[in-house]
């Protein structure tokens, strides 16, 4: 029987002791009433997977102690995808679910001319990233930038440097087919509305 998959930020490689959150810290003890010597697994969310033990229960303060550590490298080639914000937010926190499940590094939500919706709950939308890493049993965590203009977005180096940049649009014109590579890419989607043509061709002079 699979252990209980768990999340915590905070813990690191050779840390002997974590205490987990009051969040976490229910689950463990009310909702699934585990008992000392019991085990579970946490993860930081870095690429660590922690195998651990209850040493004291307690519903706002467990305490567990790290058995075996195991490091993953992390999905590659690196895949970032730029998307803009949605008029429809379960449409928008389903791409995050799916994004998170098939391994995508990281998130940038766009602003575009188009985007019909800007707010923005980062602490909201990281807890469905979390969930979705548990339920696929996954050991990193995408990282989800703050929403930026459109315009803005390839004035950022981290992107600027990325060697395979894709933007998926419906505007007629000549086309190629998104295909699997070794390097790290990017690919660009547009709100219901689609790019402009300005966006469009803004994207292809940033290559």
């Amino acid at each position: 029987m699979a252990l209980p998959f768990f999340y915590a930020a905070e813990p690191e490689p050779g840390q002997q002791l974590i205490t987990l959150d009051e969040d976490n810290s229910r689950h463990v003890i009310q909702v699934l009433r585990m008992k000392t010597g019991e085990q579970l697994n946490l993860t930081n969310g870095r690429g660590q997977l922690f195998q651990c033990e209850i040493t004291a229960e307690h519903k706002k303060h467990c305490v567990v102690k790290v058995i075996s550590t195991t490091s993953f490298s992390p999905p590659a080639p690196a895949i970032s995808i730029g998307i803009s914000l949605l008029k429809n937010p379960a449409r928008f926190e389903w791409f995050l679910e799916k994004a998170t499940e098939i391994g995508v590094r990281t998130i940038v939500p766009l602003l575009c001319k188009r985007t019909e919706k800007e707010k923005f709950r980062h602490d909201r939308l990281t807890g469905i990233l979390v969930s979705a890493m548990l339920q696929s049993q996954q050991t990193w965590l995408p990282v989800l930038h703050q929403p930026v203009a459109f315009d803005l977005l390839f004035r950022q180096e981290d992107i600027a440097t990325i060697p395979r940049k894709y933007i998926a649009h419906c505007i007629d014109g000549e086309k190629s087919t998104l295909q699997h590579g070794k390097d790290d890419a990017i690919a660009l989607i547009g709100p219901e509305g689609d790019f402009t043509n300005e966006e469009i061709e803004l994207a292809i002079a940033h290559q």
